[in-house]
């Protein structure tokens, strides 16, 4: 994931790393504005400024459209409820540099310090706006006094044997689970493919930046989806000893298995999240790709894995409890 990192560097400088940009334009340009933000009421008359705004961040509005969610400080929720309670059913300006960002028409008292500023935003149009947003409550305007493009040497290394490693984890994982299980094992290589196919897909939708905790959270998530697997194949030859026949053993199997991984997974999720939420920089990039990892992983585990069980099921029950190492049982 794409993640920025700023270090304070003496009194008056800080140094703003941001992986996988290479505009160094459009960098400085996001970086050394300071967005100036004005709620004035009806009168023209400032009531709130960048000062009383504390965070500002991609939304979505009651229609599913991008927006900004901002959230004032103590003092400016004071402010805000006074603004939208006394003039109701009257525009009140969003200012940013002079200019009239969005005039929305207070619809009632909002007095827990929240507002949403809406409109014809684009997804990337409201991600800039936030930033901008966030960097107007800076007293003093940002001055660019260095730029340069860190060629990726060490990092570069790290990361390369990094993804060797996990190639590595992810052959060695093959090898064992159709040594041991044969048949089952095999479906369980071709679900862990999938999974695979389906977190790099999201990471390239999302347009991640792959980092050193990002590669952590996606093998963490691999040794998930392969655990469920290996529970699942156990389930059901537990379903097996106890007498039972090869497709009632299968369906239990699964149903059995499916709880311990339900809640193995979203334990894990919620972990991710509060680390997403209060996380910053390398920790965030680790908790989306866990977060990926663990949702593609409950998917192939629970739904692909099951419908090509079947399949062979179907096909040769008898065989497929044989590969199970389990022999004697009817169909």
């Amino acid at each position: 994931v794409s993640e920025p990192i700023i270090q304070r560097q003496g009194a008056r400088r800080v140094i703003i790393q941001l992986p996988g940009v290479y505009d160094q334009q459009a960098a400085i340009d996001t970086i050394g504005k300071t967005a100036q933000l004005e709620i004035k009421n009806p009168l023209g008359e400032t009531v709130l400024t960048g000062a009383d705004l504390i965070d500002a961040r991609l939304s979505r509005d009651q229609f599913g459209r991008p927006s900004v969610a901002v959230e004032f400080s103590k003092e400016g929720a004071k402010k805000f409820a006074q603004l939208t309670t006394v003039y109701q059913g009257q525009a009140i300006p969003h200012v940013l540099d002079g200019e009239i960002l969005v005039n929305p028409v207070v619809q009632g008292p909002i007095t827990d310090g929240k507002g949403q500023i809406t409109g014809r935003f684009s997804v990337d149009e409201a991600k800039n706006l936030a930033v901008l947003l966030k960097a107007g409550s800076l007293p003093v305007p940002m001055e660019v006094m260095e730029i340069r493009n860190v060629g990726p040497t060490l990092g570069q290394q790290s990361i390369s044997r990094s993804l060797k490693a996990g190639i590595v984890g992810i052959i060695l994982i093959f090898i064992y689970m159709l040594a041991y299980y044969r048949l089952p094992g095999l479906v369980a290589d071709i679900a862990l493919t999938i999974y695979v196919v389906i977190v790099l897909g999201a990471m390239a939708l999302l347009r991640a930046t792959l980092t050193l905790p990002g590669i952590a959270g996606f093998i963490l998530s691999i040794g998930m989806a392969v655990d469920a697997n290996v529970l699942i194949f156990e389930r059901i030859r537990e379903e097996f000893r106890a007498g039972k026949h090869v497709r009632a053993a299968v369906a239990s199997g699964f149903d059995r298995a499916f709880r311990a991984i339900f809640d193995a997974n979203i334990t894990t999720l919620i972990t991710a999240i509060v680390l997403f939420y209060y996380g910053s920089g390398p920790v965030k990039g680790f908790a989306v790709t866990l977060s990926l990892g663990i949702l593609a992983s409950m998917f192939t585990a629970i739904v692909v894995t099951r419908l090509i069980l079947n399949l062979f099921v179907d096909k040769d029950p008898s065989g497929f409890a044989r590969h199970l190492g389990v022999k004697g049982v009817s169909q």
